[in-house]
């Protein structure tokens, strides 16, 4: 059966279906990725797609540097905007998807080719998915993970000392310099207008209760689910 759905997911990506968009957003160390990780598990195979935002920044040497001389990652400017946009569409209309993975700035660990297929969802995960308006206005659901700024400090304290090899000092040179002053600007702002809040202070299981309850129906009630069972007779 496994291939069998192999040949028709193959099959489906060369239709002309449009998925279901979903945005996901939230500050840095809200927790994204491990919502992101749950969020797929929750889902049945193949039917998900996740697009993530870092893996389209530009190059160290192109980044704009602060008056410090330190390299803000935190402004919509450092990703590669209209690449993150045209593979969105590529996705959309049925297309596979080939990207490098982002490595932090870490030079001792591999680079990875990823390949982004095709599924009745795609998620556009970000730091800016809803400040990028022609990403923004191709959603059909926005979701915004939040948590108090402390806890976000905290998190992220571990995670870049821990995972990305830097120095407490650097971490917390870049929170109050680029990381609050750009939530605040880019970010924030949007939060209101999410489809979905997530409060993730301690948990988001209720969150994610909710919205893998949702993406199911979705599967259910869409156009594509259909064409999936008319098709899925041919591989029978």
């Amino acid at each position: 059966m496994r291939v069998k759905m192999l040949i028709f997911t193959n099959f489906v990506s060369r239709m002309s279906f449009k998925p279901y968009i979903v945005g996901i957003s939230g500050g840095s160390a809200s927790g994204k990725t491990s919502f992101l990780r749950k969020l797929r598990e929750g889902m049945p195979e193949d039917t998900v797609c996740i697009v993530s935002q870092d893996n389209y920044y530009l190059p160290m040497a192109q980044q704009q540097r602060d008056d410090n001389d330190q390299i803000n990652f935190d402004l919509p400017s450092s990703i590669q905007r209209q690449q993150f946009f045209e593979d969105m569409q590529r996705l959309k209309s049925g297309q596979v998807v080939q990207i490098n993975e982002y490595t932090y700035n870490n030079a001792a660990r591999q680079v990875d080719k990823l390949v982004l297929e095709p599924a009745p969802i795609i998620i556009m995960e970000g730091l800016f998915i809803f400040h990028y308006e022609e990403i923004r206005e191709e959603l059909d659901l926005k979701v915004y993970i939040d948590a108090r700024d402390e806890v976000k400090l905290e998190r992220r304290l571990k995670r870049d000392i821990l995972e990305r090899g830097y120095s407490e000092e650097a971490i917390l040179y870049q929170w109050h310099n680029h990381v609050l002053p750009c939530y605040s600007q880019f970010l924030r702002p949007y939060r209101d207008d999410a489809d979905i809040i997530v409060t993730n202070n301690k948990s988001f299981d209720k969150g994610l209760s909710v919205l893998l309850d949702h993406l199911k129906e979705v599967l259910k009630s869409d156009t594509w689910s259909a064409n999936k069972n008319s098709l899925l007779e041919h591989f029978e």
